[in-house]
């Protein structure tokens, strides 16, 4: 079986566990607290605990009982399917005749059932174990799907480093492209982390692959997130599931350079493009920047990753970008290391934009925010020395990492906080350094090399080197010289 359709069994089978473990706990609450026993059977005292309420046959231990049996895979699609036709938050979210369909080997499910019987899905709330078990698949498969798969998942490091910079702490959060839901899992962490409260977010989402927009149903159901995907996975572009909406925080892992992404004379007077010219067929980075600018709100800020390419491309991008940075959009550009994806090596940037760059105080969490006014200013980063091996060929940023990267930004948003430009690291830089640069954003442009030759003293450089290789000649010598006498005393001397 693939990778692609292995994980479908798997996410699916540890959703169903994790949604009994919950009902079974609601359950015996009840019968603690001396509820009558027709009460156990009212889905209302469930779902006012956030709890699925699970017929018998969708229940964990319901398969369980029945895995040695020949028609275990239309247990599992009964199950799934009476539990998304009793919640109406699943509605859409779940495999529909999905297990019976892939004709897999009964013995090995019912091993595959038997190994996820021994999670226990409760056993640490605050470690969040089912989160922390969906996100371990979901990263393991995008490893196993390989280059040009796995669009469904971006590196955790690199969602915690964007959730970081915009911090998303209340208001409408949107994600045109949001995969398995990274990226709102990540938001609600933060406002979690930041003594927030997660009622004061909604969340707005969309994502073109059946399979993947189920799955991030499930990875936010699974977590107790409410969101709304739209009533279907379609195309940003050609099917917009939320044409009016105004978003307080935008984050997005966008499909990276995709051609023909439109017909020829499709969406050629699309609203989100008015103000600008059309982004050109060829590569759809730029209709992504110019959907996420059309949805930001008044104060809205965005961060999304895009391949480098659209730093600097020409055409109908080179007219799009110079427009942004005239419209003052742009407000960071970040380049990260190299091979922090599973799925491509390709280098990528964070692009930031934000609505509202002028003078502002803002409340975050415990925190509160001067922001001094950025207008005509835009904030080049270059994390390319930055980050930790991870899985051996991997990199990824370390907590530690993502706190020093984003309190940079943070500091040069704000009055008074000793921001500094750093040599290969960060640098501010005006609207014109900008337009003198014919509106390119490529980091390298803007952030000052070290020549770490400059200083160096040539003749105290060369006499060490002297001495290190006459070093090196002298051992060399003295064990040819060891070597032959060891030939010689055995007999076989050696004439050169």
């Amino acid at each position: 079986m693939e990778p692609a359709e292995y994980k479908h069994v798997v996410l699916g089978l540890v959703f169903l566990k994790f949604a009994s473990d919950k009902f079974a706990e609601r359950r015996q609450q009840l019968i603690d607290e001396g509820r009558p026993e027709k009460y156990l059977e009212m889905p209302e005292f469930y779902n006012m605990h956030n709890v699925f309420f699970l017929k018998k046959e969708s229940r964990w231990e319901e398969i369980q009982d029945n895995a040695k049996q020949g028609n275990l895979a239309l247990i599992i699609d009964t199950a799934l399917h009476t539990i998304e036709k009793d919640n109406k938050a699943l509605k859409g979210a779940l495999p529909d005749n999905y297990f019976s369909r892939l004709g897999l080997d009964p013995t090995k499910l019912a091993a595959l059932v038997d190994e996820i019987s021994n999670i226990d899905t409760l056993k640490d709330k605050k470690q969040d174990v089912v989160g922390k078990v969906y996100q371990y698949f979901l990263s393991k498969f995008a490893l196993a799907e390989g280059k040009g798969k796995g669009e469904f998942y971006t590196p955790a490091s690199i969602v915690n480093l964007i959730a970081e910079m915009i911090e998303p702490y209340e208001g409408i959060i949107y994600d045109p492209a949001c995969g398995s839901g990274g990226m709102f899992v990540q938001s609600i962490k933060f406002i979690e982390s930041h003594h927030g409260n997660k009622q004061k977010v909604a969340i707005y989402g969309q994502e073109y692959t059946n399979t993947t927009y189920k799955l991030a149903k499930m990875n936010l159901a699974i977590r107790g997130i409410g969101a709304n995907l739209g009533e279907k996975a379609a195309d940003t572009f050609g099917q917009d599931q939320h044409p009016d909406l105004k978003a307080d925080y935008i984050m997005a892992n966008p499909p990276f350079n995709q051609k023909d992404w439109r017909g020829e004379k499709e969406l050629t007077d699309d609203a989100r493009w008015l103000g600008y010219d059309v982004p050109p067929r060829s590569n759809a980075n730029y209709g992504w920047i110019l959907n996420i600018a059309a949805k930001l709100s008044d104060n809205g800020v965005a961060g999304f990753i895009l391949a480098n390419g659209a730093l600097s491309g020409g055409g109908e991008e080179y007219k799009i970008r110079r427009k942004l940075i005239d419209n003052d959009l742009v407000e960071a550009i970040v380049i990260l290391p190299q091979d922090m994806f599973y799925t491509t090596n390709i280098s990528v940037t964070v692009w930031i934009l934000n609505k509202n760059k002028r003078e502002r105080t803002r409340e975050v969490g415990d925190e509160t925010r001067h922001y001094r006014d950025r207008t005509g200013e835009i904030l080049f980063m270059d994390l390319r020395q930055i980050g930790e091996p991870f899985e051996k060929k991997f990199i990824q940023f370390a907590p530690q990492h993502v706190t020093d990267i984003a309190t940079t930004y943070h500091n040069w948003q704000q009055t008074d906080k000793g921001y500094e430009n750093v040599s290969e690291y960060c640098y501010a830089a005006t609207a014109a350094e900008v337009a003198a640069k014919d509106f390119s954003l490529v980091p390298s442009k803007y952030i000052p090399f070290v020549n770490r030759d400059e200083y160096i003293d040539f003749e105290e450089q060369m006499a060490g080197l002297q001495t290190e290789f006459a070093t090196l000649l002298q051992a060399e010598a003295q064990s040819k010289k060891d070597l032959l006498n060891v030939f010689k005393e055995l007999g076989y001397a050696i004439e050169l």
